[in-house]
């Protein structure tokens, strides 16, 4: 894949959905199991944080995943091979594979968002008849 042309940095929101929603479940399995209600629970508070605390920005030439101002991580868009958003209707799950790596990466960012840039910036070939 190839990145398209140069486009301004854009830094997704936050999205909570996924995180409210996986501790919303986790209170009623509580009632159930609460060993089992209660890590799940923990899961959830730990996409909670990740959501107000990590940003993901666009750039023209990379993925960067930053924690306050600090830069976490750079994903050059050469690199990437593949990317998909799974479920669309109720987006939960983004992966995107590298030459070398594989990602999964919660959707704790706006999903509209994220398909707008991913789109822009690393266009999916065509499929092949």
């Amino acid at each position: 894949m190839t990145p398209s042309s140069s486009t301004a940095t854009t830094e997704l929101a936050p999205n909570y959905t996924l995180p409210v929603v996986i501790i919303v479940a986790a209170i009623g399995l509580i009632l159930i199991s609460p060993w089992i209600g209660g890590v799940i629970a923990l899961f959830g508070m730990f996409l909670m944080f990740q959501a107000g605390t990590l940003r993901l920005q666009f750039t023209d030439t990379a993925l960067d995943i930053y924690r306050g101002e600090n830069l976490i991580r750079r994903f050059p868009y050469q690199e990437w091979q593949n990317w998909e958003i799974f479920w669309s209707n109720i987006p939960i799950l983004f992966y995107f594979k590298e030459v070398k790596s594989i990602h999964f990466l919660p959707i704790i960012f706006d999903p509209k968002m994220l398909r707008s840039c991913l789109e822009q910036r690393i266009p999916k070939a065509e499929p092949r008849s």
